[in-house]
């Protein structure tokens, strides 16, 4: 019996009819912990992405037998989820390694574009009330808009071999400025920034520091590399009152949010984790196998999946990893860059809170 003309894609040429492909795979047909497991997401939540990005994939397959915004969305979360390379993971699922390139490509560009409606930092009256209440219940600390951090996601070294992607551990990175609420959802997410920079340098320069420069009440928590700021508090590097040693406990209880969302990021999408869940780093295949821009956009995806899969009722934790926090070194701050507003604000806090 003849196959019609209309139904041939690359696939078909290279694998023969009997390949299964995607294009051939029912949802309906298997269990959500075969999604799980194969795609890091249940069904309901899969046919959601499938749906909220289907405009912009169709807009971007418009040839002749394009891959279908079902194939294309299983294809990338496979990807992301497993750490895969787009080579293996392809033979897996059943598509070429052309096609499988162009699926990540597509749906991680179709993700970008949906950062700014699920990754916003809301600072409206009733968002900063219930934001402040939520995470003083945490472990007391008051005031609190979002807690900050700068992770770093290994990539292979740039073709231009630039140094400035080279962290302070030795291999290449990109780096990402991360705020997050009480319960995981990331309220920034800026993923581009060379892995070489200074946290604070990447603060300095980012949206979220001007965007942050005018605000009266409350403020983000940051560990000791950054600087205090009247929006920004940090631990008191030598205490020596109990208040402050309160202070600085109530501190790291509540900033160690932040921690436990990247780790359960880089768990759910093993794509981001250079390790792959083992204790030390594994060799430069591990890495993130693209461009700094590229891998920055992917890592961007990632974190709106995040956002996704959390406002769609999923557990931000469920797959976190668990491992020893790394201890950061305090930041060596000159004197003219204190500022002394900041800190009567910090005594004024640990005096009513903390004492």
């Amino acid at each position: 019996m003849a196959i019609p003309i209309a139904i041939l894609d690359c696939d078909l040429l290279l694998h023969g009819r009997g390949h299964k492909t995607l294009d051939r795979f029912d949802l309906d047909s298997v269990s959500d912990s075969f999604l799980i497991t194969q795609f890091g997401f249940p069904r309901d939540f899969i046919l959601y992405l499938v749906e909220l990005l289907r405009e912009g994939l169709c807009r971007r397959t418009q040839r002749s037998r394009a891959i279908s915004p079902e194939v294309q969305v299983l294809a990338a979360l496979g990807f992301y989820t497993s750490g895969s390379f787009q080579t293996s993971m392809g033979d897996t699922i059943g598509i070429s390694q052309a096609s499988m390139s162009r699926c990540v490509s597509n749906v991680t560009r179709a993700l970008v574009e949906k950062a700014p409606q699920f990754i916003t930092f809301n600072r409206d009256l009733s968002t900063v009330e219930q934001s402040f209440r939520e995470f003083q219940r945490v472990a007391g600390f008051p005031g609190v808009l979002g807690v900050l951090d700068c992770v770093q996601v290994a990539i292979k070294a740039p073709n231009s071999e630039d140094s400035s992607y080279v962290n302070k551990k030795g291999f290449h990175s990109v780096a990402c400025q991360l705020v997050c609420d009480p319960r995981g959802l990331l309220l920034s997410a800026e993923t581009h920034w060379a892995g070489g920079l200074q946290d604070t340098v990447v603060l300095e320069r980012s949206a979220l520091y001007k965007q942050l420069q005018d605000t009266e009440q409350g403020w983000l928590l940051g560990d000791s590399r950054y600087p205090l700021r009247k929006w920004l508090m940090t631990p008191v590097d030598c205490p020596e009152s109990p208040a402050e040693f309160r202070y600085n406990l109530a501190h790291a209880a509540t900033r160690e949010i932040v921690d436990r969302t990247f780790r359960a990021i880089q768990t759910r999408f093993r794509c981001l984790d250079g390790t792959k869940g083992y204790l030390q780093p594994l060799p430069l295949l591990s890495c993130l196998q693209y461009s700094p821009e590229r891998s920055s956009s992917i890592l961007l995806a990632c974190c709106v999946l995040h956002n996704a899969s959390l406002q769609s009722g999923l557990d931000a934790w469920t797959l976190e990893r668990t491992e020893p926090l790394e201890q950061p070194k305090s930041l060596n701050q000159r004197p003219e860059d204190r500022d002394s507003q900041a800190e009567d604000l910090r005594r004024q806090l640990i005096f009513k809170h903390f004492s």
